[in-house]
């Protein structure tokens, strides 16, 4: 099959685009252009791919293979595992322009955070390379004479990862890159709306990995498909860590479902982020901060800014050149302009966007903004102006997530209240605080500040780094990937005891002579 005619329908120009991208990156055609779910460009709605579902038996051989190589794997050296990783690393790097060109076009992103995601799997890449010779373990103090009491990190198996569409490529590397040194197979099943990049990663590891000697077959393998598949993943035992990024309710179901067969869930779910503004705060910085936070990939970040939470006195001067910011900022598609706001993923995002604006309304909020953003674009693409909404009160839809760029504005008057009000969603994944009173930036991050995961002080709740643990408490599931020490939960940890002595001393000062 060419590559004019690998997906259809052929006036498609993104396709071409995606062909040449795929193609480049080593992709067959067909694995793009012959199956029977349609994968589209939020850019313009248009059909950029036909991708064949992973069938049952396909995925439960696909987990066997994952099993075998992790057997394999494990006894490999650690730092020879991070060799591949930073391989795989150096290809990222090659590849950059290409993979982060098809983030945008399968994502919607703007053009420099498709490259940015991409920038972001190369840092994790280069964090797993060190890591791959510090997986530490600790000896402490025997009471026991002669003893040595010590604990070891072993590999612990196949490692299921669940990705959205927001982060295609980055969530999976986040879990591959710590996985893979620590021993592990991964198993990837991405989010149905954003296989193509998924399948352009695999291409790109399986290529690094045949250069490789010692990665055995099956060492990342991908499930394309939907529910049915992602649950095979979920409830087989030999996956013992299953990593899910998605909404509070899919984690629901993944935490229950593994728990039930004793797994490990790692849950990156739900955020329904807060910046506190107060009055010493610098409101140029803050401004600015704002304004990527809350309208940053088009609102679909879990860290995006949802919740704006200004002191009384200083409202009057931050919400105004808010709101101009608001009505000013270039929303349009990427690759053809030099717009900010990219479109939404699909319909059903604009039509949970628009439900929310509803109720925001029948709770007496003032929304700017909001309204479908048609000009010169397809009609099945969706691209909005980002909301402001003034709410009177923290009820409604100012406590739930909606993945759009929905900034819901709360005023206040004390410093407790404010904390209150960030504290007092069920979610809580990031927060921040403006504020240039030292006593304020020190209780905000104190064990009776913020309740998030995540807490930042003259910054946005978006944008974190690799090199901190990322993932939040509540009903945000949890979880912790990425840096620090995140790599824990991808091994066993295994608590010994060596004698070294002739005689039997047992802990706690028992007795069990038999002589």
């Amino acid at each position: 099959m060419t590559q004019q005619a690998a997906v259809k329908p052929a006036e498609n120009g993104l396709a071409q685009a995606v062909a040449q991208i795929l193609s480049s990156l080593g992709v067959a055609p067909h694995v793009y252009s012959s199956g029977e779910r349609l994968v589209r460009s939020p850019l313009t709605g248009e059909t950029i791919g036909r991708v064949k579902d992973t069938t049952p038996a396909e995925a439960r051989a696909a987990i066997a293979e994952a099993h075998d190589a992790y057997l394999a794997w494990r006894a490999v050296p650690a730092p020879r595992r991070g060799e591949l990783v930073r391989l795989l690393g150096d290809a990222l790097r090659q590849d950059k322009e290409a993979l982060g060109r098809l983030v945008t076009i399968e994502v919607g992103k703007i053009v420099s955070e498709g490259l940015g995601e991409v920038q972001e799997m190369i840092d994790i890449c280069d964090f797993a390379v060190g890591l791959s010779r510090q997986l530490y373990g600790l000896t402490m103090g025997s009471e026991r004479p002669d003893h040595r009491l010590m604990e070891q990190w072993h590999p612990i198996g196949p490692v299921g990862v669940i990705s959205a569409f927001n982060f295609p490529v980055a969530v999976w590397s986040w879990n591959a890159a710590l996985a893979l040194v620590c021993g592990d197979s991964v198993i990837w099943k991405p989010s149905e709306k954003t296989p193509l990049t998924a399948i352009a990663v695999t291409a790109l590891f399986e290529r690094v990995a045949a250069k490789f000697d010692g990665a055995p077959k099956g060492l990342a393998t991908l499930l394309i498909g939907g529910r049915d598949v992602g649950e095979i993943l979920v409830d087989d035992a030999r996956v013992p860590v299953v990593s899910a990024t998605g909404s509070t309710a899919m984690g629901r179901i993944v935490g229950e479902r593994v728990a039930k067969r004793f797994g490990r869930a790692i849950l990156e779910l739900g955020g329904n982020n807060a910046s506190i503004v107060c009055p010493s705060a610098d409101l140029d910085l803050a401004l600015r901060a704002i304004a990527f936070g809350a309208m940053g990939t088009a609102g679909q970040r879990c860290t995006t800014l949802r919740r704006l939470i200004v002191h009384e006195s200083v409202y009057d001067k931050l919400v105004p050149r808010l709101k101009q910011v608001y009505a000013n900022v270039s929303v349009g598609n990427p690759i053809a302009s030099d717009a900010l706001v990219g479109p939404l993923i699909d319909e059903a995002a604009f039509a949970g966007m628009q439900k929310a604006l509803a109720a925001a309304r029948d709770i007496g909020a003032t929304v700017h903004g909001g309204e479908r953003h048609t000009a010169g674009h397809s009609a099945s693409a969706y691209y909005v102006r980002p909301a402001l909404v003034e709410a009177p009160e923290q009820t409604g839809p100012v406590v739930e997530e909606t993945f759009a760029p929905i900034l819901y504005v709360l005023k206040y008057s004390e410093f407790e209240e404010a904390i209150r009000l960030q504290n007092g969603v069920p979610q809580g994944l990031s927060s921040s605080i403006f504020t240039t009173d030292m006593r304020e930036a020190d209780r905000f991050l104190s064990a009776t500040g913020s309740d998030c995961g995540i807490a930042n002080i003259n910054m946005g709740s978006s944008g974190a780094e690799i090199g901190g643990a990322f993932g939040g408490e509540k009903e945000t599931g949890g979880g912790r990937e990425s840096g620090s020490d995140a790599w824990k939960a991808y091994m066993r940890r295994m608590t010994s005891a060596v004698n070294y002595g002739r005689a039997m001393p047992l802990a706690q000062g028992v007795k069990f002579d038999i002589d």
